[in-house]
């Protein structure tokens, strides 16, 4: 190398220590030809421009402001990373500075070399993947301006949060019914938005929206696929293809109008946080709300993972992005077999609204009765986070301490709406009729009326978390509170209880369309 500087001892990346992955047998080293992608981000040299309030005027004008900057901000440094890269052998895939984002290729051996770290092949559940175990080491005078090195590891991150009802017959509700149940707006459709979907497995088939549209008597909405990472959109009739499906028939049952842009990506920190970045900063479908119904507990995420997603999600919100996020379906303990409670990542990111389920009893073409989703070993996610400390505009709602050790912290979830696989959604899957549950239903829900709302809305509805607390007391008809139920699993008292205000299994409650839609649009008539 060129100096002293770069030559001396590498340091240790915060964050990026890992564990063998739990649950898995180590094959052996992973092969030395293996062919290894990673995905580096930047430290933002700009956070001033990546606050809620910094950048102004449309998604997409936020979107070339930024690009501009960081264009010059981040020159040198690509500059050095790629020199760095040539250096061992690596090959620069792409460098976007308005993504902070600089993907390199090559082999495990070279990829050892580079960042001083041992990859290995294990086994688990019937498949193999790549981990590592260790930290991630980088030239110290790399180390300054390197947030994360991702995708060395691709143990999977995250799973779909769907659930199948158990009961023959369960109650179903076609999305856009439900729509009309919680009195969504009338005479906008969406026109002009797009909702973007992250999916870290599944595909979809043109002839299942086809069929589920016509059973809603809507026009089908436009859907593209996104392909990151080298992902597809994989048709092989994978259990994720149900989360795919449920994702687009909510979303367009919603708001069919709207086009809808799904993510592929590969599920790894490095896929997840990828498709996040493109996703915002995509300027050719140009979205300005994400749904993300894929998660994980927090204490199964590394810290430079959680540093990237967080500063991605971060960067969703200064763009003017609404990003809404199912908070689990395995109740207060998201999972985990600890005797804790955990709530799920990236539900709980202080820049992503988390959404929770409830359970809609409907009589007639009314809800006559609505409950936190508990059905004893499944339910909807909540509770208070491990990782992040009380958001700002959390502090005008009481958030009940921990159940763990009474720690204060961010709450979990931020609203809610129908999950429960008895009150589920019918939705087609692979040519089939199915109904489905989960929380993954929410997050979906509430960007198609945020796509309603952007319809018609001076500025983009962005992060909604700031604005809907600021207002929830002088308007609480804003959303229905939910007040009743629980997010504890069967002879556990792991858990919330939900009540009145805030609660960790339902947030502030699930929509009233038509009385947020007035809000935010000024009451701008359709």
């Amino acid at each position: 190398m060129s100096s002293t500087t770069e030559g001396a001892t590498p340091l240790e990346l915060p964050g990026s220590r890992h564990d063998a992955p739990a649950g898995a047998r180590l094959v052996g080293p992973a092969p030395r030809d293996q062919q290894v992608e990673v995905s580096i981000y930047l430290k933002p040299r700009d956070a001033h421009q990546t606050t809620e309030t910094a950048l102004a005027g449309s998604v997409q004008e936020r979107r070339e402001h930024l690009a501009r900057h960081r264009r010059t901000a981040h020159r040198d440094d690509i500059q050095r990373i790629e020199t760095f890269a040539t250096g061992h052998g690596l090959s620069v895939l792409e460098a976007d500075p308005a993504r902070r984002l600089i993907r390199l290729g090559g082999t495990a051996d070279r990829m050892e070399a580079a960042f001083g770290t041992s990859l290995s092949t294990y086994e688990r559940d019937g498949g193999t993947f790549r981990g590592r175990t260790g930290s991630v080491m980088v030239p110290r005078h790399l180390h300054g301006i390197i947030e994360s090195v991702l995708g060395l590891d691709a143990r999977p991150v995250a799973q779909a949060r769907i659930v199948r009802p158990r009961t023959a017959q369960p109650q179903s509700v076609l999305p856009n019914k439900l729509a009309e149940l919680y009195d969504f707006p009338t005479g906008v459709d969406g026109s002009g938005v797009t909702i973007a979907l992250i999916e870290l497995g599944g595909g979809f088939k043109d002839s299942d929206t086809q069929q589920a549209f016509q059973a809603m008597r809507l026009t089908p909405p436009k859907v593209v696929a996104v392909l990151v990472d080298g992902a597809t959109n994989d048709q092989s009739a994978s259990d994720a293809d149900g989360e795919v499906a449920l994702d687009i028939q909510v979303a367009g049952g919603v708001a069919p109008g709207a086009a809808i842009a799904v993510y592929f990506t590969p599920n790894t920190n490095a896929g997840f946080a990828d498709a996040i970045s493109q996703a915002a900063h995509d300027t050719t479908n140009k979205p300005s709300v994400i749904s993300i119904s894929w998660g994980g507990p927090e204490s199964t995420w590394d810290g430079q993972s959680v540093t990237t997603m967080n500063s991605v999600l971060q960067e969703a919100a200064a763009l003017g992005i609404s990003v809404y996020v199912a908070s689990g379906d395995s109740l207060a303990t998201d999972g985990v077999s600890d005797g804790k409670a955990h709530v799920d990542f990236p539900a709980s990111s202080v820049y992503a609204t988390g959404c929770g389920g409830t359970h809609v009893t409907e009589t007639g073409s009314t809800i006559s009765h609505e409950v936190v989703w508990n059905d004893g070993d499944s339910g909807t996610g909540g509770g208070i986070s491990d990782l992040f400390d009380v958001p700002a505009f959390q502090s005008g709602v009481t958030l009940p301490p921990s159940v763990n050790a009474g720690r204060k912290g961010r709450g979990v979830p931020d609203v809610g709406g129908d999950a429960a696989p008895a009150s589920g959604y019918s939705v087609v899957v692979d040519g089939q009729t199915e109904i489905v549950g989960g929380t993954s239903a929410v997050a979906p829900l509430w960007a198609g009326l945020t796509a309603l709302i952007n319809q018609k809305a001076a500025n983009p509805v962005g992060f909604l978390p700031t604005w809907l607390y600021a207002h929830i007391a002088a308007n609480p008809a804003l959303t229905a509170p939910i007040t009743s139920g629980n997010n504890k699993p069967t002879g556990s008292e792991i858990g919330y209880n939900a009540g009145a205000g805030w609660n960790a299994c339902t947030g502030l409650g699930r929509p009233n369309g038509q009385a947020l839609f007035d809000a935010l649009t000024g009451g701008a008539g359709v």
